[in-house]
């Protein structure tokens, strides 16, 4: 048994249930990984979760997290993929076999530690994880990104967004990226964005339609359908793509759109990908990395005793890029 702190939650509820107690972990299984973390990223789903009101429901108590960076400390016998003293970062599933990130230490199936490179630091490390691997199979996997189409990223200055915008640049694709705030739209165009707007509403369209000659954009990204999504069905290019990855609500369209720009509007969520393909996804992510094609953006990262602060932060938009907790 090793004992170690880490966040707890011993009831579902508000971020005032995320307690910092003494607690233990055994020693890793044959196909397991015990990390010593230096930093975990905080998702949207991992406040959700805290509610109790989210898809995923955990045991009660439990630790939160699914992504985190750090140096393995010791490996089980069947695990070849990292070995001890390993810089890694850690992305894991929600049914997965893992103690969650937001913790001094973790013990974790070796299927989803994977090495970072030196210029990577645990900080940016803990940003990959859900972020990346959204980015990538939205960009990829759902909307097949090719060199010389336009992209159009909608609200681009979060965690995913920012990773989405590398992504399509990495493939040879014109990215244009939006965000509200000024120091959002600066680091949209530091990721490598061609263009930087406002947030496109019915009244801004043309601006979008002036960067694509009028025909719009190949590809939209979405991360606020329930207030965008009529608004890319006005946009969008003919046989283009609409890839939704975030939503809050619901949503009044016009389905004639739909058939006019014989366009396809594709839902994605990650924790519908299969283990053989989770697994690809890191790999793939690992090559960009490798490349320094692909590098996270941490907005703000917190200690370990303030990370009810850093969920409200999440759950708030206070941050453009990813919110992490130091846990050491």
């Amino acid at each position: 048994m090793r004992l170690l702190k880490a966040i707890r939650i011993n009831q579902f509820g508000t971020s005032e249930n995320l307690l910092v107690e003494q607690t233990e972990i055994q020693g890793p299984a044959e196909n397991e990984v015990l990390i010593n973390l230096y930093a975990a990223g905080v998702n949207p789903s991992d406040v959700y979760t805290s509610t109790g009101t989210y898809a995923i429901k955990p045991e009660l108590p439990y630790t939160p997290g699914l992504d985190g960076a750090g140096i393995v400390e010791e490996v089980g016998k069947q695990v070849t993929n990292v070995k001890v003293g390993d810089r890694v970062f850690i992305a894991s599933l929600p049914n997965g076999q893992a103690t969650g990130t937001i913790a001094e230490k973790i013990v974790c199936e070796s299927r989803f530690v994977h090495p970072i490179p030196e210029h990577i630091s645990f900080e940016e490390g803990a940003a990959l994880g859900i972020p990346a691997l959204t980015a990538y199979r939205a960009v990829v996997g759902r909307a097949n990104v090719q060199a010389g189409q336009t992209v159009f990223i909608h609200g681009a200055s979060g965690a995913v967004g920012l990773q989405a915008v590398q992504i399509a640049k990495a493939l040879g694709a014109k990215v244009i990226g939006t965000a509200s705030r000024e120091s959002g739209k600066q680091l949209v165009k530091e990721a490598g964005a061609d263009i930087v707007l406002d947030h496109i509403t019915e009244q801004t369209i043309d601006a979008v339609l002036e960067q694509t000659n009028g025909k719009g954009p190949n590809v939209i990204i979405e991360f606020l359908a329930n207030e965008n999504l009529q608004t890319d069905l006005q946009m969008i290019a003919k046989q283009g793509v609409i890839v939704i990855v975030g939503n809050r609500g619901e949503i009044n369209i016009n389905p004639r759109l739909m058939m006019q720009k014989e366009c396809d509007v594709r839902g994605m969520v990650l924790f519908n990908v299969t283990a053989e393909e989770h697994q690809q996804l890191i790999q793939e992510v690992a090559k960009l990395l490798e490349k320094q094609q692909l590098k996270p953006v941490v907005g703000y990262s917190y200690p370990l005793e303030e990370a009810s602060i850093a969920f409200d932060a999440v759950i708030n938009g206070e941050h453009n890029g990813k919110v992490v907790v130091r846990t050491q």
